[in-house]
This record gives structure tokens, sequence and C-alpha cells, in this order.
């Protein structure tokens, strides 16, 4: 496999949105009291998205409607989408990102170790070719090459291929729209993580 430079860490630093996230009409209140309800608290990239009610309304249908795809196994779909979020540099997505799928029950060392991918021992030869596309894809421009897919084409059918190509691109309207946005970690991951006093 050919060796991708990544674009970036993730950063821990906690900075401010940049817009406000505080409108709280009638809307705002019940959906918000909707969301809560699934996960917890309000999504930033929600609170961002009722200053543009259009916006809002495509999101949710295209997140409705990807929700449905289920040719790959949720591992794959989670590498697909956590390896973008890391190159990107969303430190929403990666946290989000990790509560979905270990709620999904894709290995937390999975989830963990991909910002280091290449000297993980977590990922059989599979996992690791689909993290590789899934840097080479959100490169720019596109460095995705006719070796990367004709190895996922050894073990994926080609409905797979394009649903990873298409989740690796959901990942990056996702990462670079919250990024720009400055949304940060809401401590999703937080959630997950056991106690080291709990620990066995």
């Amino acid at each position: 496999m050919s060796a991708i430079t990544p674009l970036r860490t993730v950063s821990t630093s906690s900075g401010a949105p940049r817009i406000p996230l505080d409108r709280d009409g009638r809307f705002e209140k019940v959906a918000g009291w909707v969301v809560r309800r699934v996960y917890g608290k309000v999504l930033d990239p929600l609170k961002a998205s009722f200053h543009h009610r259009p916006v809002l309304v495509s999101t949710v249908a295209l997140e409705a409607t990807a929700s449905r795809w289920k040719k790959l196994p949720p591992t794959l779909q989670a590498l697909a989408t956590m390896a973008p979020a890391h190159e990107i540099g969303c430190s929403w997505c990666t946290d989000f990102g990790y509560w979905e799928y270990h709620h999904r029950g894709v290995d937390p060392r999975k989830l963990r170790d991909v910002a280091s991918w290449r000297t993980s021992s977590a990922y059989t030869p599979l996992e690791r070719a689909v993290l590789e596309y899934a840097e080479a894809a959100t490169a720019t421009p596109s460095a995705v090459t006719d070796e990367m897919v004709a190895v996922l084409r050894e073990d994926l059918s080609d409905g797979q291929v394009v649903e990873l190509a298409s989740l690796v691109s959901l990942e990056n309207y996702r990462s670079r729209t919250n990024a720009g946005l400055g949304l940060s970690s809401q401590g999703f991951k937080d959630g997950c993580d056991v106690p080291s006093s709990l620990a066995h």
C-alpha cells in the first residue's frame, strides 16, 4: 500500500463555535427535546443548522437515507467515517463517531486507533485497505489509485465499494461543515469509556 501523509491530527482544544448556538424559538425547543431524548443532549450541528431551515431539512433527509446503507459491516462503515474526520481535524465528528459506532458494537480499540492505524495491530488487511482508501479519498486532490480500489475489490463487492466511497464523501461533508463552523467535541466518547476504578 502507498503511504499517504496525514493532513493533521485532531485538535483537542475547545474553541468557541463561530456562530451562536442559542436560538430558542418554539421549533428549536421541540426539535431539541426530540434529539435530547435520543442522544442525551442537543447536537451542536443541529443547533447551527437552526439558522438555515432548508439546510437543516436537506441534512436530515440525507442522514436518514444514508442510515439505510447496509452493504458494509459496521466496522468498515466506522473506519470509512472516522478516518476522514481525523484527517480533516473535526473533533466533533470523531467524538460523535466513536459514540455512534461504540453503540453499534464496533471494537473500541479499532475506533481509538484510527489516527495511528499504520502502526496499530488492531486492524485486518481489509480494514487497513479501507483506512488507506478513506484517507486518500479525503486528500485534495484525491489520492485514490486504481491499485487501491483493486485491493478493495478482492474482498468487497462493487456495491460495497460504492458505499465506501459514498460514506467517505458524506463524512467529508459533515467534518468540513462542522470544522468550518468551529464545532468541537461534546463529550460523547467520555460516556463510552469505563472509569479505571471499574475496569477489571
